[in-house]
């Protein structure tokens, strides 16, 4: 060693401390990749991302490799400075090359190149990749040998080496989404985070409850009967006999309804019954993601939702759900949230009492309970356990709430303040 120049030993420390700071950054740079996007790349074609995406497949043997390199690197390192350090210092020059050393590393070799790795983690894979991919073929054998004795330790240890799926969870989703920025607009946003929402919600949530369902009771007289039919708001209505809760005829188109006034002989209530499609039952608790399936395969768009009696509870449409994901975009007679929900001067809010708690949770961003309640009224029954008065006070899930309104054993109106 003696007879090696001082500059060729330089140069060998400072190829060292480069190599070292290549696998560090690599290491970083291929473990910090966006693995989602890499796929996407791998599958237009690009090569860097095909091959980064191959290692990381066996995780393990990367991190193998790139480890054996970079210890070699590293020891070779030491043993350079140490002689460059004997060299110069004589035996205090070992201190003095161990301290240097661990400083140049440190940052140079370590530091520095992983968080350049990290703030460019898709550059420095894709081009890592294509040096590593090699230099796995070249330290397959070493690779293979210490992976064996890897598992070993590991059986003997008594440590699970089951992999975990690569998926992403709900949350996990929702969170890419809202960090999408503006790679994504806020209104396709606001429809996957609905579209992931949708599997919480069920029918009883979005349904016109049975009270707000428009119908025509057949035992009505004629006149009563026609100016229904003018003047209904729905392509469909649903027909009865007596009550709801006695006998439900089915849903009769009012289109199919105009066509038989063009003849009066055929227009008679008996044929306005043998009109009527056939009811499609819903149970309660359906998740809307299962009912907006059911509604495909059963090419239905409207149904009844029904009790474990078979007592009807409300009415459900497609559009409904459709309406959870991109908005409301039919014409409806019910009054907005907007309407429901008027903001005072002073800070304070009057809701009414049929405002769906969901609205208003979106609205505000609050978090209401929705468990045991679906409109506000609802919610304050709920809570007091009793009808109360009109001016009574009280706090619910950090509301200050005065009671404006109360009607038919209902809470019309109500104040609330954000405490």
């Amino acid at each position: 060693m003696d007879s090696i120049p001082l500059s060729t030993l330089f140069i060998s420390l400072a190829i060292c401390l480069v190599l070292s700071a290549y696998f560090s950054g690599s290491e970083t740079g291929l473990l910090s990749a966006n693995r989602y996007r890499m796929r996407h790349l791998a599958e237009k074609g690009n090569s860097g991302a095909r091959k980064a995406e191959n290692l990381l497949k066996k995780t393990d043997k990367l991190l193998s490799l790139i480890l054996i390199c970079n210890n070699l690197v590293n020891i070779s390192a030491s043993a350079i400075a140490t002689i460059i350090g004997m060299r110069l210092y004589g035996d205090a020059g070992v201190a003095i090359a161990t301290g240097a050393l661990t400083f140049l590393m440190l940052v140079f070799s370590e530091i520095y190149p992983k968080t350049v790795a990290a703030l460019y983690s898709e550059k420095v894979a894709f081009f890592s990749s294509h040096i590593l991919a090699l230099l796995m073929k070249i330290f397959s054998p070493l690779v293979f040998f210490m992976n064996i004795i890897i598992k070993g330790l590991i059986q003997i240890t008594g440590l699970k080496t089951e992999a975990k799926a690569n998926h992403l969870s709900t949350e996990e989703l929702r969170s890419i989404v809202h960090e999408s920025g503006k790679f994504i607009p806020t209104a396709h946003q606001e429809m996957l985070l609905s579209i992931l929402d949708l599997a919480e919600v069920t029918v009883d949530d979005i349904m016109v409850p049975r009270n707000d369902i428009s119908g025509i009771d057949i035992d009505d007289d004629w006149k009563a009967i026609m100016r229904q039919l003018n003047h209904s708001a729905h392509g469909r209505v649903l027909l009865y006999k007596d009550n709801l809760d006695e006998k439900v005829l089915g849903f009769l188109r009012v289109r199919e309804a105009y066509r038989l006034m063009l003849d009066k002989n055929e227009f008679t209530k008996e044929t306005l019954i043998r009109a009527v499609d056939e009811i499609y039952f819903i149970p309660e608790g359906t998740p809307l993601t299962a009912q907006l399936v059911n509604f495909r395969n059963n090419k239905e768009r409207i149904g009844l939702v029904v009790d474990e009696y078979g007592d009807i509870k409300g009415l459900v449409t497609l559009e409904d759900i459709l309406e959870e994901i991109v908005g409301e975009f039919t014409t409806s007679t019910a009054p907005s949230i907007e309407e429901e929900v008027v903001p005072q001067s002073d800070g304070s809010i009057i809701i009414d009492g049929a405002t769906n708690i969901r609205d208003i949770n979106k609205l505000f961003d609050w978090n209401l309970d929705t468990e045991d309640a679906r409109t506000f009224n609802g919610l304050i029954l709920e809570y007091l356990e009793e009808i109360p008065e009109e001016g009574k006070e009280f706090e619910i899930d950090g509301l200050k709430v005065t009671i404006l309104e109360v009607a038919d054993n209902m809470v019309k109106q109500a104040k609330v303040v954000k405490l």
